[in-house]
Parts: structure tokens; sequence; C-alpha cells
């Protein structure tokens, strides 16, 4: 079974597109990567299909060896935390962003196949206020086959 070499990396990035091109382009020996904190900005500008000057193209990096998964801001204002890089050899395992069953912008729950049991994986980004884990204690959510639930979760110690 594929979970007892499964290599997953997680790190918050401080929304560093540099950072997140360097473990993209040298952490090609992990299987999963998990990001918080992570960078949306202008990638290059595009040509403008409704006027003459050119429009920006907004996103985080992609690189054709990684299946990217977030979700995509509301508006403007709305800033991404949780993105998910998954190693193209994995693709067999069809995995698909599962916003039906949890829908919180700091929340990305993914979903796929092994030996025709349905998997789970979760990244989690929890601002100071810790909203997400209050949204979690809030809400009744059974999910059945989590491998795993890892994030940047923000909670410091006392001392």
């Amino acid at each position: 079974m594929i979970f007892d070499n499964l290599k997953i990396f997680f790190q918050n990035i401080c929304k560093n597109t540099f950072i997140v091109n360097t473990i993209l382009k040298t952490y090609s020996h992990f299987d999963i990567i998990l990001l918080q904190e992570s960078p949306w900005s202008i990638i290059h500008t595009i040509p403008s299909s409704t006027h003459y000057k050119e429009e920006a193209l907004v996103g985080s990096p992609n690189y054709p060896n990684w299946l990217f998964f977030t979700r995509l801001p509301v508006n403007q204002l709305d800033c991404l935390r949780v993105m998910a890089y998954v190693n193209i050899c994995l693709s067999s395992f069809h995995f698909t962003l599962q916003k039906d069953i949890i829908n919180h912008k700091d929340i990305l729950l993914i979903l796929f196949f092994s030996n025709n049991v349905c998997l789970f994986i979760m990244n989690i980004y929890s601002d100071l206020s810790h909203s997400v884990l209050k949204y979690l204690k809030d809400t009744e959510v059974n999910i059945n086959n989590l491998l795993i639930m890892i994030g940047d979760f923000n909670i410091r110690d006392q001392f």
C-alpha cells in the first residue's frame, strides 16, 4: 500500500513565492506538499480580451510535475492561506478538492482513492483569533478515513 512510504512535507511559507518555487523545484522526492500562508500575487501580465491595456495574471507558482490544489479567492481582499501540491506520479489516485464537506477558506480538504477506499488529507491555517479551530469545534462533520490533518494552528506556548 502507498501509505507505508508516503512522504508529506508541510510548512508555513509566509507568502514567499521564492520559497514555493524552491520547494517545488527541489522537493520532488516528496509525494504531497501542504503549504500555509500561501502567496497569491501577480505572476505575469497578459493581453486583455476586452481593452487595450494588459491585465494581471494572478495566482501561485505552478509546475508540470505537481498537481495544484487551492480554493479560489472570493474577491481581491480575500487572501488564500492553504494550498497543496501533489506529485504527478500519484495522479492515478484521483485527488479532488472537497468543498462540499467542509467549506472554509482556511481549510483544504482533499479526497483521493486507494484500493477502492476514499481517503482524506486536511491542510489548515488558523489565524491568531483561532477562527478555524472554532469553526471545527462548532461544525459537526464526520470524516471517515482522514489520513492526516496538519497545518499551522498558531497556538503559542505561554511560557
